[in-house]
């Protein structure tokens, strides 16, 4: 894989809440995304790595796919698989505090804000989510509003709602 034309590889899946992709490359999984179809979900990916070779590789990335699979369906908690998503710095410690908010709870954007050491960048923060490229692994969807509204997800609000009940179902 060379710097300017990596090869990301990626399978879809049905799955509790509607398709999924995972894409990874050498380095692991670079993306991670919900939707209702793979012409969907493909074209997203081929816009996020527009100078990568993008192509199907279901057999490659079974093993990751059918442990997502479980973990979607709240049957498999702890997922760990290698994350390879570009960040700046500042996604990176917000995505890192995600990371630490355990299955089957959520924190407010304020919450997160305060973790990193930036109790005013709520805003921000809320953009580092709606930004996150593997959704679910890093787990934006344990966020919500100050009232424990759910807000903003880029699957879509149905979608995130369907985690958390998941999540809180198979909490352990």
């Amino acid at each position: 894989m060379t710097a300017a034309h990596p090869t990301v590889r990626f399978a879809t899946t049905n799955s509790p809440v509607g398709r999924v992709l995972l894409a990874a490359t050498d380095a692991g999984v670079c993306a991670l995304s919900l939707g209702d179809s793979d012409k969907q979900l493909e074209a997203g990916l081929r816009a996020m790595f527009p100078q990568a070779t993008v192509r199907r590789a279901a057999a490659d990335l079974a093993p990751w796919v059918d442990e997502l699979r479980r973990h979607l369906a709240g049957a498999h908690p702890h997922i760990a698989l290698p994350l390879a998503a570009r960040a700046t710095a500042f996604q990176r410690r917000v995505w890192d505090a995600l990371l630490h908010i355990p299955y089957g709870e959520t924190r407010s954007y304020k919450q997160v804000a305060e973790a990193i050491g930036a109790p005013t960048a709520v805003r921000a923060v809320a953009r580092a989510c709606a930004t996150n490229p593997i959704a679910v692994l890093v787990p934006c969807h344990r966020v919500v509003g100050s009232d424990g509204a759910l807000t903003g997800y880029a699957g879509g609000l149905h979608r995130k709602k369907m985690l958390l009940v998941a999540e809180r179902g198979g909490a352990r």
